[in-house]
């Protein structure tokens, strides 16, 4: 074995260094991508609550379907900036990587309420 082998196993892990960033650059993003396809399950399971919801209130109750309407937009509208703001906190630096699961628990929490049936309603 020559020197050339060794220049190109160099060049090689140089190339491979370049292309991937390192896993601590990654992390961030991670995490991100994680809290965001959880947002968008929880979206889905509003979106499928409120329908289940207005399919309960009788076609020809105009108020009770009007009341429910400015609820449910009031919900979504919630959840939606309740989304943004944790996704500002995901991007903050300084989260230890051991307690990012535990953060991510904490806003699945945060959003629990807007996602779930309110109290008394059966799902």
């Amino acid at each position: 074995m020559g020197p050339r082998p060794l220049i190109a196993r160099i060049a090689s892990l140089a190339s491979f260094l370049l292309v991937c960033p390192p896993a601590g650059a990654q992390e961030p993003n991670v995490q991100r991508d994680l809290i965001q396809r959880q947002q968008q399950s929880d979206e889905f399971s509003q979106q499928l609550r409120q329908s289940v919801e207005r399919a309960k209130v009788p076609p020809g109750d105009v108020k009770a379907q009007q009341k429910l309407d400015t609820r449910q937009l009031e919900e979504r509208q919630r959840l939606e900036n309740l989304e943004q703001q944790q996704l500002q906190r995901a991007g903050q630096p300084g989260t230890p990587p051991a307690f990012r699961p535990q953060e991510r628990s904490r806003m699945q929490e945060e959003r629990r309420p807007l996602v779930e049936p309110p109290a008394g309603e059966g799902r």
